[in-house]
């Protein structure tokens, strides 16, 4: 078989890469659909996934390692590869988070919180790790710096949604003990839910960064 040339390992590191950010949205839609659904199947294939996601993950990290150490690139490819060796590990990152959701819905009981719309708030990250990825893919910076102002639209809902949480809390009444620990059990899983996706969200950011100095250079969105 023939040696697979350079250009050829550089555009098969970009759709593994492409590849590994489909894996990790789906498994993220699933989280949602456990915690949603209070599906406990659901829950246990997310959890039960990571081992994928992290062998993806190292196999990906190894290519970037051979490719820096065997190939020596220089200026446009270099920062191409050290940036989708940062992008993997957001993608990484964003799967444990996901498996967050599948051990949360195994702990819930029921939601106390129907005012808070946790699905809304899981598709809008899905649609910026989609965006962030289409960006890495046709090496759209506009799309990278559009998507770091639509954060602060994340940022929001998930401050609206942790005020309603807390306001809900100081005026609810409750009749026994039992009760209070109920509540704060779920008080705590939905806190840190919108935590977490919101995490979601400044790692879909931190793609969109890293695709940014990977195009033109720009360190600009990089924090």
């Amino acid at each position: 078989m023939a040696r697979k040339s350079y250009q050829e390992q550089l555009a098969e590191l970009r759709e593994d890469i492409l590849y590994m950010s489909e894996v990790v949205m789906e498994r993220l839609r699933v989280g949602l659909d456990a915690l949603e659904q209070k599906d406990e199947a659901l829950a246990r294939e997310v959890i039960e996934g990571d081992g994928e996601i992290n062998r993806m993950y190292l196999d990906l990290e190894q290519d970037c390692i051979d490719l820096l150490a065997l190939q020596q690139p220089v200026a446009s490819d270099l920062r191409f590869i050290a940036a989708s060796f940062k992008i993997i590990t957001d993608l990484e990152r964003i799967a444990d988070l996901a498996v967050n959701l599948g051990e949360y819905t195994l702990d819930a009981e029921e939601n106390l919180f129907p005012d808070v719309d946790v699905q809304e708030m899981g598709e809008l990250t899905l649609e910026m790790i989609e965006t962030a990825m289409d960006a890495y893919d046709t090496e759209d910076t506009d799309a990278c710096r559009a998507l770091a102002e639509r954060d602060d639209d994340l940022d929001h809902f998930a401050e609206r949604a942790s005020e309603i949480v807390v306001r809900d809390l100081i005026e609810r009444e409750l009749d026994s003990p039992q009760e209070v620990e109920i509540l704060l059990q779920d008080v705590s899983r939905l806190l840190l839910t919108i935590r977490d996706l919101e995490r979601v969200g400044d790692h879909a950011v931190n793609i969109a960064a890293r695709t940014l100095y990977m195009v033109e250079n720009d360190d600009e969105l990089i924090y």
